[in-house]
């Protein structure tokens, strides 16, 4: 029985887990390929210009991979190369704890 509680309690969770975006910049670009946004912790020293804010919220303690993952595929949909993390946290609520991030998303000059 707490087995099955804790697998309901594990997909409930996994199937609240998303990624928003927000575009913030003038311009449009082409999509980017995911695999080659870069997720940085700290702004890059070259030029940029940024193009959105993304957002992830409800993932699980140990999905940071995951997460990442969802910001770089939301992320390239505005033609980014990288996104700068500017929060990242977990959440305790009370029924269980989880992991969200904020960044911006941002194209190479």
């Amino acid at each position: 029985m707490r087995i099955l509680l804790c697998s309901l309690i594990a997909l409930t969770l996994a199937s609240c887990a998303n990624v928003q975006v927000t575009k913030t910049s003038k311009g449009t670009y082409a999509s980017t390929n995911p695999n080659f946004v870069e997720v940085l912790k700290t702004r890059p020293e070259r030029s940029y210009e940024e193009l959105g804010a993304v957002d992830a919220m409800g993932f699980g303690p140990s999905e940071i991979a995951k997460m990442h993952n969802g910001l770089r595929a939301k992320a390239s949909t505005l033609g980014a190369n990288a996104v700068i993390i500017t929060d990242e946290g977990l959440i305790n609520d009370g029924w269980a704890i989880t992991r969200f991030a904020s960044g911006v998303a941002i194209r190479y000059k």
